[in-house]
């Protein structure tokens, strides 16, 4: 009896235990199924230079099994974008909030674009808590959120805030919350509301609406004509090396490339790193177009906002064929693209690699970079000025006037040959660069002319040839013309086929370097104001063609 009793009771206590597990059971599936809902939150990712909306999507509900995370991140996403569940998971419980112990799938739509970088913590940290019931706003469907997050809930900055600003603003989005270092960046955009977030805490208490966050406002035609900062260098600097000063201004006034080739010490670089001062403004559609790429490239300084100034890039020689012109896994601009509406200058030419310089030559004569991948194809602009510099040979005094070349025979050849000809044919005017005596250095003349005064000159030829090619798309200047447009608008009078004739003859030029002495005189003709070339600027356009000559084919 004893024995039967004591069963009896160790059936009532595991059926309450049963009772009461089911009762948790039912407890818990009431929580989840309170939690179970989808939110859509707003990002945006850069396709080269454009930018196109990322859709954010979180599913929440159901219990986390045991021994599992509970968060399941899908659409494409690289180790950046996976890494970011921890960083959020840090971030939202140091500003106070714990995400509940549900299940939570996260989509990156559309699900075939690679998503990259950590840009994607914002807005799926928003998204989970909006699905968690932190966040109770009916409003994030009109916002572009974006954002890198700290483990403290502090926000860092983004790449490519202007040209996602503009996407946004062409979507009809009417606002864009992102880090305050890239707010200025964005807000170059009007009719967009760009808001600038500190933390974590302040763009969920803006959503509900318990706070507020900073708008950015910029008038960007003042910005931008306010800025145009006066530059460090000048022309006036540069004692003597008068028929070097001309060239560069011939360069300048026609978008035509350069190259300088003297000894060590002649002025090259200091010559070259003034080019900028005699150039002609950025236009503020050039402004911006140069702002996008610094923007996707994330080279510019933090609270920066528009460029104002033309760019000028300087690789060291050891950069990599795709540093200089663009691409990686994840295509990003090369140094081509980052100096855009402005001037790259390649030092000491022949010592970098064969393979880079070959991969210029599409690009210089396109003025555009394709990238293309099995996934997608990017196009980056790269319309520029090339200036290089180099050594005539490895010691740097062949053809020197005073001193004596101690190279090796056959030693210049291959120096010189490590350029080759196809790359130089497309650089318009070879420039010989010869050291400045002591008197010229020491004699302190006050009407050495500035680079302002460069610049008018260089501004009127500008504007000629603007009036000359309004009619044709995408040529810009003299440099850009194809050769049908050059045949047309660079007749010859009979005097000036002969010398052109002979010219060719003797230095054996090719069909390209042709077209590069007509466009060059074009060029000086208009310096000169003259509606036609003359046998006088035909003469001094050939005399540009250094390395065509006799005395630099060593034997």
């Amino acid at each position: 009896m004893t024995r039967f009793i004591l069963k009896t009771v160790k059936v009532k206590k595991c059926w309450k235990i049963i009772q009461d597990v089911i009762s948790l059971h039912n407890l818990i599936n009431l929580i989840t199924n309170f939690y179970n809902m989808l939110v859509k939150v707003y990002a945006s990712a850069t396709h080269g230079v454009d930018a196109c909306t990322i859709d954010v999507e979180v599913n929440s509900g159901g219990p986390v099994q045991a021994g599992k995370m509970g968060y399941f991140l899908v659409g494409l996403p690289d180790n950046a974008v996976k890494e970011g569940y921890m960083r959020i998971a840090a971030a939202t419980s140091n500003i106070g909030l714990k995400l509940p112990r549900i299940n939570m799938t996260v989509n990156l739509a559309p699900a075939d674009m690679k998503k990259e970088g950590a840009a994607y913590d914002l807005p799926i940290a928003i998204g989970m808590l909006a699905a968690s019931g932190y966040i109770t706003t009916d409003i994030l469907d009109k916002y572009i959120i974006l954002g890198e997050l700290s483990l403290d809930g502090e926000l860092r900055p983004i790449k490519g805030a202007l040209p996602i600003a503009i996407q946004a603003r062409k979507e009809g989005f009417k606002g864009f919350i992102l880090p305050a270092d890239n707010a200025r960046e964005a807000a170059i955009v009007n009719d967009l509301d760009v808001y600038a977030a500190h933390n974590l805490k302040d763009v969920v208490q803006f959503f509900n609406q318990e706070g507020s966050l900073e708008k950015i406002s910029i008038n960007t035609r003042e910005e931008f004509f306010n800025n145009h900062s006066d530059y460090m260098e000048d022309f006036a600097d540069v004692k003597g090396q008068e028929n070097i000063k001309r060239a560069l201004e011939i360069a300048a006034a026609g978008g035509h490339n350069v190259i300088l080739i003297g000894p060590p010490g002649a002025g090259k670089t200091m010559l070259a790193k003034r080019l900028p001062t005699i150039l002609p403004q950025l236009s503020l559609k050039e402004a911006l177009e140069t702002t996008k790429i610094h923007s996707v490239a994330g080279t510019l300084s933090k609270g920066s906002s528009l460029i104002t100034r033309r760019p000028f890039r300087s690789p060291h020689h050891t950069i990599s064929d795709v540093a200089l012109v663009g691409g990686g896994s994840n295509p990003r601009p090369g140094e081509i693209s980052l100096a855009h509406n402005g001037v790259l200058f390649l030092d000491e030419l022949p010592e970098f690699k064969r393979e880079a310089l070959e991969v210029m030559r599409q690009p210089m004569e396109d003025r555009v970079v394709t990238i293309s991948r099995a996934r997608q194809t990017i196009d980056y602009p790269a319309s520029l000025m090339l200036v290089a510099s180099m050594n005539p040979c490895p010691c740097g005094y062949y053809n020197h006037p005073e001193k004596e070349c101690v190279c090796a025979p056959g030693v210049v050849k291959k120096y010189l040959n490590k350029i080759s000809g196809p790359l130089l044919d497309r650089i318009d005017l070879h420039v010989e660069v010869t050291p400045v005596s002591y008197d010229k250095l020491a004699d302190e003349q006050p009407d050495i002319e500035r680079s302002e005064s460069i610049r008018q000159r260089v501004v009127a030829a500008r504007e000629i040839q603007e009036e000359r090619f309004k009619e044709i798309k995408n040529v810009y200047s003299n440099a850009q013309m194809p050769g049908n447009i050059v045949r047309k608008l660079c007749q010859l009078t009979p005097q000036g086929t002969a010398l052109l004739k002979a010219a060719m003859t003797k230095q054996q030029l090719s069909a390209r370097a042709y077209d590069r002495i007509l466009k060059v005189s074009r060029t000086i003709a208009d310096l000169a104001g003259s509606p036609n070339i003359t046998i006088e600027h035909l003469a001094e356009a050939i005399h540009f063609r250094s390395l065509d000559k006799e005395s630099w084919m060593p034997t």
